[in-house]
């Protein structure tokens, strides 16, 4: 072989000067101390503001379904509810997806579960498999002194279905079925009042 051969297959190994090795490790610190301010100036902002609160929004049911009366033709429902019950929102549908006008109300239970109630005089059985999220009939469960139709549904969730007084009433949600009792009750309690 001959040198110039050696030559290309040796490989080199650079040799940093003391000047040069200083500046590269200069270039590092510098890196690192510009990340480390930079994460400083976003944390700051993100650690002085506080954090959102769930605050559980209630809402007047009673007024709302009030002012609803007129345009549903009967008296919405807001059943008397004991302590720890609150709502979210309470509204009138006259035109939806459906064609069917609804009164509904979303409820929280004690245990911060949720349940809407879907309310009607123009009920169906497709609204009432919408309304329940195309649930299936599980049996029947008696609530109030009245006889629910009991559904689930793929997802998880119950619901409850009851005619009465020419009224459809739909109660849906992932609450446990004592709750669904709770609310069940009130509302029997006001459409034999009402």
């Amino acid at each position: 072989m001959s040198e110039q051969q050696q030559d290309q297959e040796t490989p080199v190994t650079p040799v940093l000067t003391k000047k040069q090795a200083q500046k590269a490790n200069a270039t590092v610190i510098g890196m690192l101390i510009a990340t480390g301010i930079t994460l400083l100036l976003v944390l700051v902002p993100v650690l002085l503001n506080p954090s959102p609160k769930s605050e559980i929004r209630n809402v007047d049911v009673q007024q709302i379904a009030v002012q609803a009366a007129g345009d549903a033709g009967y008296a919405p429902l807001a059943p008397d509810l004991p302590d720890g019950w609150s709502s979210n929102y309470a509204r009138w549908e006259a035109s939806n997806s459906s064609g069917v006008p609804v009164w509904e109300v979303g409820y929280i239970t004690p245990e911060t579960d949720f349940i809407r109630l879907s309310e009607t005089n123009a009920g169906n059985p497709t609204w009432v498999a919408q309304t329940s999220g195309d649930s299936v009939v599980a049996g029947e469960r008696t609530a109030g002194g009245q006889t629910w139709e009991l559904r689930d549904s793929a997802s998880g969730k119950a619901s409850m279905v009851l005619e009465m007084n020419g009224i459809t009433v739909v109660l849906t949600g992932e609450a446990d079925l004592a709750e669904f009792d709770v609310l069940a009750e009130a509302v029997v309690r006001d459409l034999t009042n009402g």
